[in-house]
């Protein structure tokens, strides 16, 4: 049996955490927080292909054999190439940081039951439902909006769909540096959205393609016209995922239940409480580990 891993680069992950664990409330998850590299955003697709590889060959030596990348730069750079590349290639008995715990045999980690998911197809798979005017917007870092994956993925299931990126760099580090609620988070988040909808007036429908942007949620109401929706990727996520175990009979028959939550950053314990305290509301038991 094993518990759910959750990678994120930072602490944004968490917001779709505890979406999951609403969702499935009697699963056991594992959270992994890349914190003394992040952040992602800015990083090549090289470097964050790597980061995050290293991260999910953890979670999977840690028991996990279902990986939910909790990050849009690490969903956006680097989930396809883990997908197809990774899962699919013979193992070798030395092959990865942390696999000592992997089956030393020449079948795949696909085969062996193995996976990995994103947080940008569930929510491009609601959004035609959500968009009248067929005009969407997002806003995210730098490198999700560099990378175009929600246009591509959007193009795919809705190709009538515009799909307008904006970067919103300081956002993330306005959240975590506690300032959410902060007249310079509403000047910031205001800026963004102006340069947005400048680009396209037509915008009904603005996808937060970062999981920092939930604790932003009261600028953005403030900022956003009335009548535009602002979609939070967490609870997409969610259903998303329980649907997909739904689907799995065999992979979902194999992740323990038992409600726990273990936290793990490669940064500071302490400073990881006081930001997951932000975004969970609550106090957790967090240890440090090297990946």
């Amino acid at each position: 049996m094993s518990p759910i891993g959750v990678f994120d680069s930072g602490y944004g992950g968490l917001t779709i955490l505890q979406q999951l664990r609403k969702q499935l409330p009697e699963r056991d998850f594992i959270y992994l927080g890349d914190n003394a590299r992040a952040p992602y955003g800015s990083r090549s697709f090289d470097v964050v292909y790597e980061f995050t590889r290293q991260a999910v060959m953890k979670l999977f030596s840690m028991g996990c054999r279902l990986v939910i990348l909790g990050c849009n730069t690490a969903s956006a750079k680097a989930l396809r190439t883990i997908q197809q590349r990774d899962l699919t290639t013979p193992l070798q008995p030395s092959q990865g940081e942390g696999a000592s715990n992997l089956q030393p045999q020449t079948s795949n980690l696909m085969e062996q039951g193995y996976r990995v998911l994103g947080v940008i197809r569930p929510t491009v798979e609601i959004i035609g439902s959500l968009t009248k005017s067929r005009h969407v917007g997002v806003v995210a870092t730098e490198g999700t909006v560099r990378s175009e994956s929600y246009a591509l993925e959007i193009a795919k299931f809705y190709p009538d769909i515009t799909v307008t990126g904006q970067a919103c760099p300081l956002w993330a580090a306005i959240v975590e540096a506690g300032e959410s609620e902060s007249e310079g988070a509403e000047y910031f988040v205001r800026k963004r959205i102006n340069q947005l909808l400048d680009k396209d007036p037509m915008i009904d429908t603005i996808i937060l393609g970062c999981t920092h942007y939930p604790l932003l949620m009261n600028a953005l109401r403030k900022a956003v016209p009335d009548g535009i929706k602002i979609v939070a990727q967490g609870e997409y996520v969610a259903r998303s995922l329980e649907d997909y175990l739904h689907r799995h009979p065999d992979l979902d028959a194999n992740c323990s239940r038992g409600g726990t939550v273990q936290f793990f950053t490669t940064e500071s314990p302490e400073r990881f409480k006081e930001c997951a305290a932000m975004f969970l509301h609550e106090e957790v038991n967090v240890q440090h580990i090297d990946i």
